[in-house]
């Protein structure tokens, strides 16, 4: 490139203009989210992971097993001093699973409603590799969407940590096996329209089910989809230039290395990297055709954000009804993780989901 065209290029966002930009430095960043994850260390540069290409799957494991915790710690400090959701009532289930194993289901609703009213199908996070439906921050977000729907939240294996391990596909068997029931049972839990929705490793399970759920024919159990800040592309050890959040974000609260090892630890040795079904950003727009309405939600600050964005647009594509939503100055499920810091960016994303299940 020339140096005059050099002169008129306009300056890019984040690290694709400044490699050394970080959270606490991106001018786009909400300052009431650095403000929060400044005293943590998670606005600034994240570490090496202490791996590398040799590192065994059994490495990888033991790495996401000790950083669980931390991830869990965070949580209950953003969210335990958070007064108690009122009028909510919550329970358990525990069912089969297809695999012949047992998977517990959280239960929440408006407390002594009676009515039939849409239900949520939730798929908690962590790269379908770490953390657990009963952390602080799912917990709260299905009690806040509980109080106008019926929640259901799912306890699949992860591939690693406390719930491990469990490579695919045992995570999206989970959710298969949870939302055969959930439908089997709209008339007892009182469900109308079931929507399945999550987010991060979450996201990618929504998507992957209701891939998996039209290719065994059985789309019938889906009324919508509602997927926020996927985790789809499985493309993070070497990301590909199309994806340029990727570049653009990478440290801002996750770190492309350590995703690919989670990648490893999901699906060890790569063998359905291009699998729609492990990683549905591969889907073909013809995979898509027929789906039921869909949302995707995606933070401005994430490396994901482009993954995301490229698989609305295939779904518009696919004649699917869809609309995206870009969360402006934050992080990866920013919207999702400060409700104190962040009241009205919270509420508004419990809002939005909330209304697409009711609207539907």
């Amino acid at each position: 490139m020339s140096d005059t065209a050099m002169a008129l290029r306009p300056n890019l966002p984040g690290r694709l203009g400044d490699p050394d930009m970080t959270l606490a430095t991106d001018p786009r960043a909400d300052p009431r989210m650095v403000a929060v994850l400044e005293p943590m260390g998670l606005a600034g540069r994240a570490d090496p992971v202490p791996l590398n290409a040799d590192s065994s799957l059994e490495d990888i494991r033991a790495l996401a097993a000790l950083g669980e915790p931390g991830f869990q710690q965070v949580f209950d400090g953003l969210f335990d001093s958070l007064a108690p959701v009122e009028k909510v009532e919550s329970s358990t289930e525990v069912i089969a699973g297809v695999d012949g194993n047992d998977i517990t289901l959280h239960i929440h609703r408006p407390a002594g409603d009676t009515g039939t009213r849409p239900g949520i199908l939730h798929i908690h996070g962590g790269g379908m590799v770490i953390l657990t439906a009963e952390d602080a921050n799912y917990r709260r977000w299905r009690e806040e969407l509980g109080r106008s729907l019926v929640v259901v939240g799912v306890e699949f294996r992860n591939a690693a940590g406390a719930l491990g391990n469990h490579p695919f596909p045992a995570a999206l068997n989970d959710c298969t096996s949870a939302l055969e029931w959930m439908h089997a049972h709209r008339d007892d839990l009182g469900v109308s329209k079931l929507v399945v929705s999550g987010e991060s490793g979450g996201g990618n399970l929504t998507l992957a089910t209701a891939l998996k759920a039209s290719r065994d024919g059985r789309l019938d159990m889906i009324d919508g989809v509602y997927a926020q800040c996927p985790y789809i592309s499985g493309a993070y050890g070497s990301p590909p230039p199309e994806l340029a959040s990727l570049h653009e974000n990478d440290g801002y609260f996750l770190a492309s290395d350590l995703m690919g090892y989670f990648v490893e630890a999901y699906d060890p040795g790569g063998a359905n990297l291009t699998n729609p079904l492990a990683w549905p950003w591969h889907a073909s727009v013809d995979d898509l055709v027929g789906m039921p309405p869909h949302v995707i939600s995606v933070n401005e600050l994430d490396p994901l954000r482009d993954e995301g964005l490229d698989y609305y647009r295939k779904l518009v594509r696919a004649g699917v009804p869809t609309y995206c939503r870009t969360v402006n100055g934050t992080c990866h499920a920013g919207d999702l993780l400060m409700p104190s810091a962040m009241p009205e960016v919270y509420t508004a994303s419990a809002r939005d989901v909330a209304d697409f299940a009711l609207t539907l």
